[in-house]
């Protein structure tokens, strides 16, 4: 039997924009927005395990690899769009901008050029700015992430909210060879910060989430994301022994959602979970398989120079559980270290109508902590370079 669109259970619930600023907006929103403002006013700092940053840990050097193709992307970009366009994307690179991005559907403070009105040669070479950063499969999944918001458009029918091009670019800073410069795209369940510095590239905060995650039906029929990070993660899980699963599982419950997510740039969280060094060879091998996952959303060559960041480190990564471990659980995860966090978890319906977690919500996130999420650590040492080809 074939689904209709009809049949998905849609929760009822009151429009709101997803393009523009309601006026009318509630009064939880309301708050939500001006406890955003109120982290964004704090000076950044970084995710730590106690409020202080670990010094040491990110180095500005000489990769051997060049941006030119990220720089070309953005300038053929920025030359298609018109004046108006060009001014809503382009932001210095000290802007807050950076930190504005916000993974809900709502139009919160969204900023930047807005993807729908663009001509579809427009769209092509912002998606050429996207490519050269991401890999091949990195960019595949950003694209089916707004194309499920555009399958959860036709399930509810909710066009005002809702849609494949509800999305946002901006470039901060000049596109150059070697000075500081990046871009940020911005929308629902998709929101990519990427930090340029000559052969350098910190591609975080990264949140990637989707409701649904699997449709079989509509315009994009038999569109997928997310099946390696949970598989993958599940497996290893199910491979823990009683007395690891004791260190590694941390709740029975899950959380109501990541801890790291929008707004949450100073977040302090300590370590939980197993330690990588008290897993088998075997599941050391699905842990690393794990994070590989995640980090190679980015191109292949800065993403083999952040995997081997992580290795550095592996004698302080630890894996945490909240949730079942069953085939069909729904559970949180996540690895952190002092160079990367990971963060899985599964999401009660916001559009679709389940109260409790189930698998066809998940939100993830990618971070960079102690003071390097939007490149931030490597733009100082940039700065306090008095001579900059030294490195």
């Amino acid at each position: 039997m074939t689904l209709q669109l009809k049949e998905f259970r849609v929760r009822n619930r009151p429009v709101v924009s997803g393009r523009r600023l309601d006026p009318h907006i509630s009064e939880q929103m309301a708050d939500n927005i001006r406890n955003a403002e109120t982290q964004i006013a704090e000076p950044f700092r970084g995710l730590t395990t106690d409020g202080q940053v670990v010094p040491g840990l990110f180095t500005l050097r000489k990769t051997g690899l060049s941006n030119e193709g990220l720089k070309l992307a953005a300038e053929a970009w920025l030359d298609s769009i018109d004046p108006g366009q060009r001014d809503a994307a382009l932001f210095s690179l000290d802007s807050d901008a950076w930190r504005r991005w916000s993974n809900i559907h709502v139009f919160l403070m969204r900023h930047g050029a807005m993807m729908e009105p663009m001509t579809q040669d427009q769209r092509n070479l912002a998606f050429g700015l996207l490519r050269e950063s991401f890999s091949p499969s990195g960019f595949e999944l950003a694209r089916n992430i707004m194309k499920l918001n555009d399958s959860i458009r036709e399930i509810t029918g909710s066009d005002e909210e809702l849609g494949e091009w509800l999305y946002w670019l901006s470039v901060l800073g000049e596109p150059s060879l070697d000075e500081p410069w990046g871009w940020q795209f911005d929308g629902h369940h998709l929101n990519v910060n990427c930090f340029v510095l000559g052969g350098q590239m910190v591609m975080t905060p990264m949140f990637m989430g989707s409701e649904p995650v699997a449709v079989d039906i509509g315009r994009h029929a038999g569109t997928r994301v997310f099946q390696e990070e949970e598989g993958t993660a599940l497996n290893l899980a199910s491979t823990l022994s009683a007395e690891q699963r004791s260190k590694a599982i941390v709740s029975d419950e899950v959380p109501s959602g990541v801890f790291t997510g929008a707004f949450r740039d100073n977040f302090e969280m300590r370590y939980e979970g197993i330690k990588f060094d008290d897993l088998s060879s075997h599941q050391q091998a699905l842990m690393f398989n794990l994070i590989g996952t995640y980090i190679n959303r980015m191109r292949s060559d800065h993403a083999q120079l952040k995997m081997d960041e992580i290795r550095q480190r592996l004698d302080q990564t630890h894996f945490a559980w909240m949730g079942g471990t069953d085939e069909d659980s729904v559970f949180y995860y996540r690895v952190h270290s002092p160079v990367i966090l990971i963060e899985f978890d599964h999401q009660n319906g916001i559009f679709l109508d389940n109260d409790e977690p189930s698998r066809n919500h998940i939100h993830t996130v990618v971070r960079t902590p102690n003071g390097n999420d939007y490149g931030k650590d490597l733009l100082r040492q940039h700065r306090e370079q008095v001579n900059h080809d030294d490195y």
